[in-house]
């Protein structure tokens, strides 16, 4: 019903508010026995549930992530309906054979010691509660299960393209979000994941000759060896064992997944970083070692800048692992391809570790709203790129814009509010979750002004860290930090695929101190104005045209007649003689999707 309202009532209406908002806790404790030679697990795990909740629970619902790598499962029959599937996956899933597929064997679950009636469904348990869980309280589950790993196909899995044994993600079942909207056991088509905070205690029993890394502080301090340290960055090498096995503890606090990676090739390195955080790599020898040798440093200067835009990395360490399939964020770590040029290593390592701030730390549903955590981290990545690699541009975003028009040229918008899966192209998705959540945000810093935006986000930051905040909540910081009503903005970018286009129709003089300028919308979606005045004398001026709708506009510079978002025409005085005008320009810097920028100016 909450979505049926939000078309006809004010969007920040319905934001949570942090005096009242609720979210369920988790504390796992698993061990696993690891047979490199079968690909197989055997697991148990105790999971402590707390329901924070105003609601009495009868079920529970679990993900079961590997059973999506089998022939015939959703991700499979997905990949091969859609017109431009992802070419990772294919159809592949399809000719995998039985001991190339993945899967979850649930051998035993009780609540409190009491055994539980559980349904599969595909990639999700049901589970009927023995007790019901009354709001406050807590229950353990126990479980025990079996796991195969399947062969490398979509971001978890064995063996892959450049060698990597096990990318361990999505490896374990792992409880479904609970929230105001009620359960989330989306099934594993092919986007996002959503979880649920909390502790992590992780023992992994695994051939004595592998090397992990991946989320959480190691436990076992007896396992590493330094082996020497060049320029601040220490080398280590695994403590000689005498057993077949080595057992590996990880701890974890305040996050909502955990991921790690395996192989007896790795090399391991590590350096400090900001606030003595220990950053850490894992990489196999081959051709790349050399990117990879350069790589600390620009990782240092990815969190250093990551802290002081976006608020300060929360966590002991992090790892930067060679896995996975091109790049994919994990808590306290990433899993990336390890191949090609520096620059490329650098560009996916800032992209996907930028991911643990929006959507580590900032744990929004990503299957509901994939662009705030693929745009908002694209938008980090730009503008953190734009000073480490020293590109110094005006406006870092516009390969995202130049995406978007590409999208309004093949009328293939689809609205921004889409969940992830649900996209009819790849192409779709991509380019609306990573290009316009990317714009969401170089546009909302164009409406409100540099110094509050950058405010807000570290606001968004406090407020909303280690929760799950909604496009509302997010709304409602920068509303307050702006003192600006940002609605309109929300509803129009996110919920519709109306375009912007406006246009200067005129300007002439107005008495002998001032000068007319006629403006025109010409596309569909409102937006306040920046207008650029080029003067004959070599001076600038800066105007913003607010929105009747913003109630307020930017502090940064003068603010001309508000326009009713109803009226297509909008005239503007200026208080500057026509005769010194020499050019007029609407968004100079082109931060406003304007899809035809040829009408955007006015010369004498």
């Amino acid at each position: 019903m909450k979505k049926l309202i939000l078309a006809v009532m004010p969007l920040a209406l319905f934001a949570h508010h942090p005096a009242t908002y609720w979210q369920q806790q988790v504390k796992y404790t698993m061990n696993i026995d690891f047979d490199v030679e079968t690909h197989r697990f055997v697991g148990t795990q105790e999971l402590v549930y707390t329901n924070n909740s105003p609601d009495t629970l009868e079920q529970v619902f679990y993900h079961l992530y590997f059973n999506a790598f089998q022939p015939g499962s959703m991700m499979d029959e997905r990949s091969r309906d859609l017109p431009d599937p992802d070419h990772r996956i294919g159809d592949r899933i399809s000719k995998l054979k039985e001991d190339e597929i993945g899967y979850h064997q649930i051998t035993s679950l009780t609540q409190d010691g009491a055994t539980t009636q559980y349904t599969v469904h595909a990639t999700a348990l049901q589970v009927q509660l023995a007790q019901p869980l009354a709001p406050g309280a807590s229950t353990t589950f126990k479980m025990e299960f079996n796991s195969q790993v399947p062969v490398q196909i979509r971001r978890s899995g064995r063996n892959n393209a450049e060698g990597v044994d096990y990318t361990m993600t999505q490896w374990y079942p792992k409880m479904a979000v609970y929230d105001e909207d009620g359960w989330h056991p989306d099934p594993y088509v092919a986007r996002e994941f959503y979880g649920e905070y909390g502790v992590f205690d992780v023992t992994i029993n695994i051939d004595y000759n592998y090397k992990l890394g991946g989320t959480g502080v190691l436990m076992s301090p007896e396992v590493w060896q330094k082996t020497g340290e060049t320029d601040g960055v220490s080398s280590y090498e695994l403590v000689p064992n005498k057993k077949s096995k080595r057992t590996w503890k990880f701890h974890a606090e305040n996050v909502h997944d955990f991921a790690w990676a395996a192989d007896p090739e790795y090399i391991r390195t590590s350096t400090a970083g900001p606030g003595g955080m220990e950053i850490n790599f894992f990489y196999l020898p081959g051709s790349w070692k050399d990117n990879w040798v350069k790589l600390p440093p620009y990782t240092v200067s990815f969190f250093r800048l990551m802290n002081e835009k976006f608020g300060t990395y929360a966590y002991p360490q992090f790892s930067v692992i060679q896995g996975g399939d091109g790049g994919m964020e994990y808590p306290m770590c990433t899993m990336l391809k390890g191949t090609g040029k520096l620059d490329g290593l650098v560009g996916v390592m800032v992209h996907e570790s930028a991911h643990n701030w929006f959507y580590g730390m900032l744990g929004t549903n990503e299957n509901q709203y994939p662009w705030m955590d693929e745009g908002f981290t694209s938008f980090a990545e730009e503008e953190v790129l734009n000073v480490l690699m020293e590109k110094n541009e005006e406006n870092p975003h516009k390969g995202a814009y130049r995406n978007y028009f590409f999208l309004v040229q093949q009328n293939e918008v689809e609205p921004m509010s889409t969940p992830a899966d649900y996209f009819d192209h790849n192409r779709t998705y991509g380019i609306s979750s990573y290009s316009r959540g990317q714009m969401f945000l170089a546009q909302l810093r164009y409406i409100i002004g540099d110094e509050t935006f950058n405010k807000g986000m570290l606001k968004y930051y406090e407020v909303w860290r280690f929760k799950h905040p909604d496009p509302q909540d997010f709304l409602r910081v920068m509303e307050e930090v702006s003192g600006i009503q940002l609605d309109w903005y929300l509803n129009f970018w996110m919920n519709t695929s109306k375009t912007i286009d406006y246009a200067i129709e005129g300007v002439e003089n107005d008495g002998r101190l001032h000068t007319m300028v006629s403006l025109k919308r010409e596309g569909s979606m409102p937006m306040p104005l920046v207008l650029e005045v080029k003067l004959k004398s070599g001076g600038t001026r800066y105007y913003q045209v607010p929105l009747l709708s913003m109630y307020g506009s930017r502090n940064d510079m003068p603010a001309l007649q508000e326009w009713p978002w109803t009226n297509p025409v909008h005239k503007v005085r200026l208080e500057i003689p026509f005769r010194d005008i020499e050019e007029i320009t609407i968004d100079p810097l082109e931060f406003m999707a304007d899809v035809k920028r040829e009408n955007n100016d006015w010369k004498e």
